[in-house]
């Protein structure tokens, strides 16, 4: 009997040496995961801010926080409890909520880019406010940063600060149409200069899905994560991630088996469960968390915040 005893705790001791815990310590465990959607997180001090789109047919961009490292979150007034009045200059019809906002700190402050559009057409603007202390709630509007027009092959939607090997920043971009777009930034008013590359896409979809661009930097290599498929549909939404990687930030991007994404290439990286349905609008912080947002079949649909620990497998491709 002493002997099948010590097996079985010999067994235990190797599963969790070897990282059978690992999914469940990884995951980050919420009292009640909160309603957010194309989430984007920081932090500042002790306290941990999450920047998602706007609740439909209301004002603004849904702001919330923790103080106790992610297991309860708390409700911010939203960012644009008013439109702004040049917003409809370039977006005459936009919806009332904004959208896919991305928050980086670079060169001392604090740079949050939002999309104004409305669903399914590509005249839209990617603007810009900053701080220097997301707590204080004061943000500079630093005006439009990018926009489309129907005129153009692709939406200028879903952009994402992303600073390179050499600590110069860029802009990625793009939603559908012809995809994601890439443009260097000026470090010092952070918007684009220079000529604009495409680094990703879907030719071969018939709706082109694609969208909410992610890259980070690690070892030599530029990882892009991208969203495929539809969201927005609670439970029948089919969004899932992708990534592939390249050694440059312009690219070509290729997934795990040699595929380019600009030709509809991508490694599927989290096609959720039946609990969390349709992960999607991926954002990776400091390289060892993912963060996106999955529509809860506990909760009819209820897009909600998750958030992992990310770690590299010995290929340098991203597992979590």
């Amino acid at each position: 009997m002493w002997k099948k005893d010590w097996k079985v705790i010999l067994f235990v001791l190797i599963f969790f040496s070897l990282g059978g815990a690992s999914v469940s310590a990884a995951f980050w465990e919420m009292d009640e995961h909160p309603m957010i959607h194309d989430p984007s997180m920081i932090r500042e001090g002790d306290t941990w801010w999450v920047f998602g789109t706007g609740e439909v047919n209301r004002n603004g961009i849904r702001v919330i926080y923790s103080h106790d490292e992610g297991r309860n979150w708390n409700e911010a007034p939203v960012v644009f409890p008013q439109p702004l009045s040049w917003w409809r200059q370039y977006v005459p019809n936009h919806t009332s909520n904004q959208w896919a906002p991305d928050i980086h700190y670079y060169n001392g402050r604090y740079w949050l880019y939002y999309s104004v559009s409305s669903f399914g057409s590509n005249q839209s603007i990617i603007g810009l406010l900053s701080t220097e202390s997301i707590a204080s709630g004061n943000w500079r509007d630093d005006g439009l940063v990018v926009r489309s027009t129907t005129q153009n092959n692709y939406n200028a939607i879903d952009g994402e600060l992303v600073i390179d090997a050499q600590g110069e920043p860029w802009l990625a971009y793009g939603s559908h149409w012809s995809g994601i777009k890439l443009t260097r930034l000026n470090a010092q008013t952070m918007k684009p200069t220079g000529q604009t590359y495409s680094i990703a896409a879907r030719p071969n979809h018939p709706h082109g899905a694609i969208e909410a661009p992610s890259i980070t930097y690690r070892d030599g290599y530029y990882y892009l994560f991208a969203s495929f498929d539809s969201c927005c549909d609670g439970l029948n939404s089919t969004y899932n991630v992708v990534v592939g990687r390249s050694r440059n930030i312009t690219g070509p991007y290729f997934d795990k088996v040699g595929n380019n994404m600009l030709y509809g290439g991508g490694t599927v990286f989290d096609s959720g469960n039946d609990k969390w349905v349709g992960p999607g609008h991926q954002f990776i912080y400091n390289n060892n968390l993912y963060v996106r947002h999955a529509y809860d079949a506990d909760r009819n649909g209820l897009p909600s915040l998750l958030i992992n620990d990310l770690y590299w497998d010995n290929q340098g491709w991203p597992t979590y």
